[in-house]
């Protein structure tokens, strides 16, 4: 499995559209096991995203369906900047849909 977390920094005033943004095509990506975004409880510009995936490469490869980049594209202009990333390697947990095979 693969995941990211990641802080974004929204412009003021900008947090709101920018989370309905990140959030619009959620269920359209193969692979997505969990995403999950949150408004910084200390910072009221800060969002983290926290995803866990199939692979790597259902990651890569969300990033280039169609609804996504649209997304991309409208939320780009509201982005003041980034904090922390951390790549990760989800192995369970709660709300995770872990598929075992033997």
């Amino acid at each position: 499995m693969y995941g990211q977390i990641g802080k974004l920094i929204a412009l003021p005033g900008k947090r709101d559209e920018l989370i309905a943004l990140l959030l619009e095509n959620v269920d359209a990506m193969p692979g997505c096991l969990s995403y999950i975004v949150a408004a910084d409880a200390s910072d009221e510009n800060a969002i983290w995203v926290t995803e866990a995936w199939d692979s790597k490469e259902s990651h890569d490869g969300s990033l280039k369906l169609p609804g996504v980049r649209k997304s991309i594209d409208k939320a780009r202009p509201m982005i003041a900047g980034f904090g922390d990333s951390f790549n990760t390697m989800p192995v369970g947990g709660r709300g995770l849909q872990v598929t075992k095979t033997a």
